[in-house]
């Protein structure tokens, strides 16, 4: 499962470096995922999920880790000068582009389920408090109203609602025992296998560091791996003592622990100056989460 996924990223810098992809096509690429692909896989995990007390548990625990992870952001604020968005760095996950992705390799498609059990806690973190906040820092001020319009026309979250209340109402079940499911079920498969493909190649292709923000870029990636660490044994604790111990869900939780930050920071903000140190370090927050998702893979078939 690894393998796969070192040779997506390479095919994806060869793209670039070769000029077989151009930027303008990548962004065509990029369209393809964020507004078809990615809404369907993210029904398919959200509506084949299970729903509990556990669930609403579990919502808490991450939430409150975006939370605190974003409050650490802005004290170790001060260790970044002229930074006011590397707070944003600090917390938030990117489990639409790359965390379903990866999971799905290191689990199967048809697990998807346990990454959106620990994905709702953040989604709802990023929609909301995050995006708020990081729009107020950068001089927009946004009203309730507004965004909420931009939540709802939100391809990615649209996916996330209608496989909630598919998969809450009970309707998911419904359409598994009904003679459409295999239909349904080809259709979803059909729409949703070359999406961690695509989105791997993405990755490869934006993989960059500028040697003038080395210093910046790794001093946030120093702070964001300690704080998200000692997150993440917390949570685990935390969750494993309130519910039985199950490796795929553990897997869930280390895999969105050591995800980047969202990549959607310069298409929500006003990013200005600060737009090469933000894409430098998502790139490379990137690299530290394939170099940990190859320890998952050893785990995984452990």
């Amino acid at each position: 499962m690894v393998v796969p996924v070192i040779v997506m990223l390479l095919i994806g810098y060869f793209c670039r470096v070769s000029g077989i992809l151009t930027k303008e096509g990548l962004n065509g690429v990029k369209s393809v995922i964020s507004n078809v692909t990615l809404p369907v896989v993210l029904f398919q995990a959200f509506y084949a999920t299970s729903y509990s007390l556990d669930s609403l548990f579990m919502f808490s625990v991450v939430f409150i880790s975006c939370l605190l992870a974003l409050g650490c952001g802005f004290l170790l604020n001060r260790f970044i000068p002229n930074s006011k968005l590397m707070p944003y760095l600090l917390s938030g996950f990117e489990v639409g582009m790359l965390g379903y992705a990866l999971y799905g390799l290191l689990a199967g498609p048809d697990r998807l389920s346990y990454m959106a059990t620990v994905d709702l806690g953040q989604v709802l973190f990023v929609f909301t408090i995050y995006l708020t906040l990081l729009k107020n820092a950068t001089g927009q001020k946004p009203s309730l109203k507004e965004m909420l319009k931009e939540m709802c026309k939100n391809p990615a979250f649209r996916g996330v609602t209608l496989g909630l209340i598919v998969g809450v109402t009970g309707l998911g079940n419904l359409i598994t025992a009904s003679p459409v499911s295999p239909i349904f079920s080809a259709v979803i498969e059909m729409i949703t296998l070359p999406t961690s493909a695509m989105i791997l190649i993405i990755v490869g292709y934006e993989l960059s560091l500028r040697k003038d923000l080395i210093v910046p870029v790794v001093k946030t990636l120093v702070f964001r791996t300690v704080v998200m660490g000692v997150l993440l044994c917390a949570a685990a604790l935390i969750v494993f003592q309130v519910m039985p111990f199950d490796k795929q869900l553990f897997m869930a939780l280390v895999l969105l622990f050591a995800l980047p930050a969202p990549f959607v920071i310069p298409l929500y903000a006003d990013v200005e100056s600060e737009g090469v140190y933000i894409s430098n370090t998502l790139s490379m927050g990137t690299l530290i989460t394939i170099l940990i998702f190859v320890g998952l893979s050893v785990y995984a078939v452990a």
